[in-house]
């Protein structure tokens, strides 16, 4: 009898710390930001995007128009329980290019320097996704013919 209460006891200590550790935050860290030691190897007026990318690795995104930056970008998110993720801090290396590709400036930003701006993926959408596996692979059954399958036509 004592040995079940014991174990009784042990499994409730147990259960108790497996909710408390379930409780717990975590933080995750995503994307990649340059350290000031290897940006330090980069020179303003002399570098290009093919050194740059050398020195500090690829970007982890480019400037929209005629790719006059670089943008390295690293986000700290923190989960707790159920509560919808937050962005907690955010840094972004901006590294300007000039028309012939030699760097012209290196900026970092956080979080204090602004608001945060949500990273999205955008995904462009076909109009084959509306149509299932089955109904393509199907949809052809009735239009096909005899004469079409024996070549006479």
């Amino acid at each position: 009898m004592q040995g079940r209460i014991i174990g009784l006891k042990a499994a409730m200590g147990g259960a108790a710390l497996l909710f408390l550790g379930a409780c717990v935050a975590q933080h995750r860290s995503h994307g990649y930001v340059p350290p000031e030691d290897v940006l330090s190897e980069i020179v303003v007026g002399v570098d290009t995007r093919a050194t740059v990318e050398d020195v500090a690795g690829v970007p982890s995104t480019t400037g929209v128009q005629n790719d006059s930056g670089f943008y390295y970008v690293e986000s700290e998110v923190r989960r707790f329980a159920y509560k919808k993720p937050e962005v907690i801090d955010r840094t972004v290396l901006a590294i300007s290019f000039d028309q012939a590709g030699v760097v012209t400036n290196i900026e970092r930003y956080g979080l204090e320097d602004g608001r945060v701006v949500p990273l999205t993926r955008r995904i462009t959408r076909t109009t084959d996704g509306d149509i299932s596996f089955i109904r393509k692979l199907f949809g052809n059954v009735g239009r096909l013919s005899a004469a079409d399958l024996l070549g006479d036509g």
